[in-house]
């Protein structure tokens, strides 16, 4: 725990003259009962009980005071709160490896099954991009709240040729930053080069017209979560892609799809084996200070998504408490008081 301003702590040091001043006043009312023996007898004949039950109210008057003392340092702890995400871009592979089905039916079935109960999950204030992506990437659904709309994007997908990773990280920036430079030409495949105004190969012409970057994983109402079950072939390298994202201040959660060894998909008399490209993922998701998830099934998948949707809808981060302890405190001063009534006739 930190504060924004330390310097009140030294006000704590009055609580130990608080209780200086309370043990002076109990001598004094000891000293008071030597004049008047009827009343030291009565307090002899109080129980241990009674004893003890007479110094709730004060300890708790102090613990309050405590309380308030602290709050006004303005204390800041790290709690888990609702999440201030506003957009989240799921970049989903539709590339032809997505029919292998070692993750029933297939991949592509589970992993639309997936996506349309994450987004089931979601608080409704929260909107929803979908990016399909293979040699190429294209906005299937720009952000909003309707779920159908959503759904029915995701059942839309076919199944096309190359896995362009890089191009769906760009893709998802477009749709979170729709008046950005990403060169839409270069995305859909024209040029297969870095886009210009991304990372150092931009002219300085684009560069001047460019955002000074965050820091990786700052913007904190956006996420990009990119599913993918195969290695890049095409389009623009994901890691300069993720570089980009990272400037962006924007997360890319990853999740590869299938096993790390791979599979032999046929189709129209051709074959070829896929594998899941593991380290490009976790160092895409590293650079943006997100996470990288594997789901070798479908039952895997879904407890991914899972929890995704329950980091995204709450997250840790530094919050300052004061109302709380200020709350606290008052809360135990009026129980301080309200005992004394009860017991005593008398506040504290």
């Amino acid at each position: 725990m930190s504060f924004l301003w330390p310097e009140l702590l030294w006000s704590l040091l009055a609580l130990p003259l608080l209780v200086l001043l309370y043990w002076l006043a109990l001598r004094r009312g000891k000293s008071s009962a030597v004049d008047f023996p009827a009343l030291s007898l009565a307090r002899e004949a109080m129980g241990v009980g009674q004893r003890v039950r007479r110094h709730i109210p004060p300890l708790l008057l102090l613990i309050g005071l405590a309380a308030l003392l602290v709050a006004a340092a303005r204390p800041i702890a790290v709690m888990r709160l609702p999440s201030q995400q506003q957009t989240i871009v799921l970049a989903m592979d539709v590339s032809g490896s997505m029919r292998a089905n070692d993750v029933e039916p297939n991949r592509l079935a589970a992993s639309q099954a997936a996506a349309k109960a994450f987004i089931a999950a979601l608080p409704r204030n929260v909107k929803v991009s979908v990016v399909a992506f293979a040699g190429t990437a294209q906005i299937a659904q720009l952000p909003t709240h309707n779920r159908d709309d959503l759904n029915t994007a995701i059942d839309s997908f076919q199944l096309q040729r190359g896995t362009a990773t890089g191009n769906g990280i760009l893709m998802s920036l477009a749709a979170l930053f729709p008046g950005s430079s990403i060169e839409l030409d270069a995305l859909q495949g024209r040029d297969s080069r870095f886009p210009r105004g991304l990372g150092d190969r931009a002219p300085p012409d684009d560069r001047a017209s460019r955002s000074a970057p965050v820091a990786p994983g700052s913007f904190n109402t956006a996420a990009i979560i990119m599913l993918t079950d195969g290695q890049r072939n095409s389009g623009v390298d994901p890691l300069l892609a993720a570089r980009w994202a990272a400037e962006r201040g924007v997360r890319v959660y990853t999740v590869g799809v299938g096993t790390v060894e791979g599979t032999v998909i046929e189709f129209e008399g051709w074959s070829m084996r896929v594998r899941l490209d593991e380290d490009t993922l976790k160092t895409v998701a590293e650079l943006t200070k997100a996470e990288y998830f594997h789901a070798a099934s479908a039952d895997d998948l879904l407890g991914v998504y899972r929890t995704l949707s329950s980091r995204l809808a709450m997250e840790k981060r530094e919050t300052e408490i004061s109302a709380l302890l200020a709350l606290g405190g008052a809360a135990i001063i009026m129980m301080a008081a309200l005992l004394s009534l009860w017991w005593y006739r008398r506040i504290i």
